[in-house]
């Protein structure tokens, strides 16, 4: 108590007392107003940076590039063999990719399950788009997804996080500050929606979706697999689903679309995690249109392509097309 009452008597040094006393000239004035005015603008910009404020984009560019065929569909028994040959037969990687450009490969990762399951993306679908993408000269090739079960477990036991190591790909988990907000020249419930950097910011998109069944959206295709690319709370992207997944497409305009359709998940999708429920279809779609490929994905699974709701706003929408009948349609059996 002594002690605390000799503190208390003890007058406290002001810090303005603490700094030497100097006298400021008109020219040193101007210069610290010049050093604060130029710190206030440095640390906005890093915080406009860091949390993404007020920064928007009206999404990628659209390169119309041409394939050789609508879709490239390509059945046999090796999921990595399948995929360079539905590359190939589109026209071959260098279409999309150019050399030392930014690549992203997004597949499914969101479950927390192993390949045989179904509910992730093949693993040497990924691993055969990622040699692809460093042959057609890529100088980076990202590739990630937002998880729905644990991040970690989802990329170990998708088999994906290894093999796109092992080919030399940047594998790794988006971070919810680094993004940029969605903006459209129409109303769109998606404005504002904040969407990772990265999905924006590369040169090429590969949007590499696993077919299988979706209880709500009806099944998981194109259109769908790139809601891994939003940050926020996605749940509400399920109310009115279809709209949002188009006006998602619209902005992010995948170059080039690969549908993992070799192991598919027919019922309880989708997590999956019954055997029981996984049909080897063994084939691998490839195309520009993500409509149409996602209109012969759902043929596949016995469904009236128009009765998918992105599908149906994907076409309303001008996104593609959902005629198959007059696509120009490759079939390759190895």
């Amino acid at each position: 108590m002594g002690n605390r009452k000799k503190e208390e008597g003890v007058k406290k040094e002001s810090i303005f007392e603490r700094v030497p006393k100097r006298k400021i000239t008109r020219k040193g004035f101007v210069k610290l107003c010049g050093i604060g005015v130029g710190s206030l603008i440095l640390n906005n910009s890093l915080f406009k940076f860091a949390f993404g404020q007020d920064e928007a984009s009206t999404g990628r560019i659209v390169k119309k590039i041409k394939g050789l065929h609508d879709l490239v569909v390509v059945r046999g028994a090796d999921p990595y063999l399948m995929t360079v040959k539905a590359i190939e037969g589109i026209g071959g990687m260098e279409k999309f990719v150019k050399k030392n450009g930014i690549v992203l490969i997004k597949p499914n990762i969101g479950w927390d399950r192993s390949p045989e399951q179904a509910a992730n993306t093949n693993p040497q679908v990924v691993g055969a788009l990622v040699d692809m993408c460093f042959k057609a000269g890529a100088k980076r090739v990202n590739v990630f997804d937002r998880t729905c079960n644990d991040q970690k477990l989802c990329y170990e036991n998708s088999g994906i996080e290894k093999i796109a190591k092992e080919k030399g790909a940047n594998v790794y988990s988006p971070d919810d500050w680094n993004v940029i907000k969605a903006k459209f020249n129409y109303k769109s419930p998606m404005e504002g929606w904040p969407i990772y950097r990265d999905a924006l910011e590369c040169d090429t998109f590969i949007n590499v979706p696993v077919l299988k069944h979706h209880g709500l959206a009806g099944l998981t295709l194109a259109m769908k697999n790139l809601m891994g690319i939003c940050s926020g709370n996605r749940g509400l992207i399920h109310s009115d689903i279809g709209i949002k997944l188009a006006h998602l497409t619209d902005f992010i305009k995948p170059d080039l679309n690969v549908i993992d359709a070799y192991r598919v998940l027919t019922r309880n999708g989708p997590t999956g995690g019954n055997l029981a429920d996984v049909v080897d279809m063994k084939t691998i779609i490839a195309g520009i249109d993500p409509v149409l490929c996602d209109a012969y994905a759902a043929k596949l699974m016995n469904r009236e392509p128009l009765s998918i709701s992105s599908i149906d706003q994907g076409l309303k929408h001008n996104l593609g097309s959902a005629d198959i009948t007059k696509a120009d349609i490759l079939t390759i059996t190895i």
